[in-house]
This record gives structure tokens, C-alpha cells and sequence, in this order.
């Protein structure tokens, strides 16, 4: 089915509903709930972002990190993973 057609469909059926109020709140929190499934998973909030810069700042001060001073300690250290 194209994208044409679904949104026909789509239009067609919200035509028999639109007269029914409790059938268009269900639509509307279906809808909804499809959109929250659609957020990008990468995304992740101001607070994330910033615990996670404090995490791997306390991993720096404690000597958790890799330190990489040249070209051939980059490609030793990326050839180990």
C-alpha cells in the first residue's frame, strides 16, 4: 500500500469517527502513543547529557581513561577493540 493510499484510509476512517467524541479521544491518545514510540533512542535529555559529562570527568580524575599522545597509539589502541 503506498503513502497515498494509507493516508486516504487514514482520512477515510477519521470521516466515520469524527462524529463519535469518545472514539476520537481514543484515536488521539493511540495517536500519541505512536508518536512517543517515533522519538529518535539516541536522544536523551539535558540531565543525561550532563551526568554523563560528569561521569567521565570523575573516570579522568580517578585515571580511568585511555591517554592517546600520537598517531600510532590511536591506531594501537583502535586495532585493540
Amino acid at each position: 500500500m503506498t503513502t497515498m493510499q494509507l493516508n486516504a484510509e487514514i482520512l477515510r476512517n477519521m470521516s466515520i469517527i469524527a462524529e463519535d467524541e469518545n472514539l476520537l479521544k481514543r484515536a488521539a491518545k493511540y495517536l500519541r502513543k505512536l508518536v512517543a514510540e517515533k522519538k529518535d533512542p539516541t536522544e536523551i535529555s539535558k540531565e543525561e547529557f550532563f551526568a554523563s559529562i560528569e561521569k567521565g570527568e570523575e573516570e579522568y580524575r580517578q585515571g580511568k581513561t585511555h591517554h592517546i599522545d600520537s598517531v600510532e597509539a590511536l591506531h594501537d589502541f583502535l586495532n585493540s577493540l
